[in-house]
């Protein structure tokens, strides 16, 4: 919910967050970044802007309909949406990729271990460039903690 008096337009609240992840990525100063979750309609809406900000940043963008779920946040917290993720190399995606094959694996064969989902989360922290001791917090916190968002009017 929003601030009392604070009328703020979800979808530019959106694009808004979509352009601060972009010049982290393009500095370096995140490996890999994704966009808030979206609805399909939503993405649609803003799909354009955020090539236009992928483009004039001079990095690349990957649309990811079942973003990797892990420790991280809830599984509610992305269901039915979409996440756009952004990358400089594609060596990123890759290991973003990678990381999301391992984890179905490990679910499809059983070994999808308490132990195994912490390292599966550590790594992809780790694509987010999260520093050490902000992952370790978060693990020892149990995870599942959905980031705070601002909810704008439609």
């Amino acid at each position: 919910m929003n601030p009392p008096g604070l009328d703020i337009d979800r979808l530019s609240f959106q694009l808004g967050m979509i352009n601060c992840f972009a010049e982290m990525v393009a500095v370096g100063v995140k490996r890999l970044a994704i966009s808030p979750p979206l609805s399909p309609e939503d993405y649609e809406a803003i799909r354009e802007v955020s090539d236009s900000i992928v483009e004039g940043s001079g990095i690349l963008s990957y649309l990811e309909t079942s973003l990797l779920i892990t420790d991280l946040q809830s599984p509610e917290f992305t269901l039915g949406k979409w996440s756009i993720l952004y990358f400089k190399d594609t060596d990123t995606l890759e290991a973003y990729l990678d990381l999301k094959e391992r984890k179905g694996n490990l679910e499809a064969s059983g070994e999808d271990t308490p132990e195994a989902r912490q390292e599966i989360s550590r790594e992809f922290m780790r694509l987010l460039s999260y520093p050490e001791e902000a992952i370790a917090g978060k693990l020892r916190a149990g995870g599942k903690e959905d980031p705070f968002m601002l909810v704008g009017k439609d």
